[in-house]
């Protein structure tokens, strides 16, 4: 349903850069649309692999500082049928302009909206989920904090999410990454997570690769997760 809702507009292409679980303080341009696809993504938890393919991010630029964020992912076991998961809609928007903008200070943003039901027997449920975005700059590093939370689609329990985005600069073309993201839904055990990766410009307008290794340090949260996907 979200591709579809996106798909709806007319759009240009432009690039994102977004391979992590927590977001940045920007959108996308009016009629522009960015895609996020991850064509290879796996996940490794007590001893059993999980394929997630395709994995896509859409972003469309509806107004000024405006846009519409659509997500879904094809998770497909090492025994079972492939399903439909972390389906969400939402609308994102920046309410300061700053270092993202090319403008001084920091950029702040929020984002807001439902996360639709999956195929999975336990996620049949409708949650929501809101954070706010703030992204500045200490040289030469760029950061992006979010902090948020919501309810989730399998029981309606309560959750709160917290992450910590920076990146490095090593040429024009090449940043190195990294990332502290916590959830903690009542009840539950908290899901909690590092990744370290990096971002490269491709030598094609608009377009860019981004690959990452993510160790879950908590007890609920997988053990590896690894990805590598265009951005465009």
């Amino acid at each position: 349903m979200a591709v579809a809702l996106l798909f709806f507009f007319e759009s240009a292409a432009a690039w994102a850069y977004r391979p992590f679980v927590s977001t940045d303080a920007a959108v996308a341009d009016v009629k522009e649309m960015e895609i996020e696809l991850g064509y290879l993504h796996w996940e490794r938890e007590k001893g059993n692999t999980t394929f997630f393919s395709p994995k896509v991010v859409l972003n469309y630029g509806v107004i000024h500082n405006f846009e519409v964020v659509g997500e879904f992912a094809v998770e497909e076991p090492g025994h079972g049928a492939a399903r439909l998961v972390d389906a969400a809609l939402s609308v994102k928007a920046v309410l300061k302009e700053g270092v993202l903008q090319e403008k001084d200070g920091v950029s702040v943003a929020i984002e807001a909206g439902p996360l639709l039901p999956s195929t999975n027997k336990d996620e049949k449920g409708v949650g929501f989920e809101g954070i706010g975005i703030l992204t500045g700059k200490i040289e030469p590093l760029i950061y992006h904090m979010n902090f948020g939370g919501g309810v989730d689609r399998a029981h309606a329990d309560p959750f709160v999410i917290w992450g910590l985005i920076a990146e490095l600069p090593i040429t024009p073309k090449l940043r190195l990454v990294g990332e502290i993201d916590i959830e903690s839904v009542r009840g539950s055990s908290p899901n909690n997570s590092v990744l370290l990766g990096a971002i490269w410009q491709a030598p094609w307008q608009n377009v860019s690769f981004d690959a990452g290794l993510r160790r879950g340090i908590s007890h609920a949260a997988a053990d590896w997760d690894v990805y590598h996907r265009p951005d465009f």
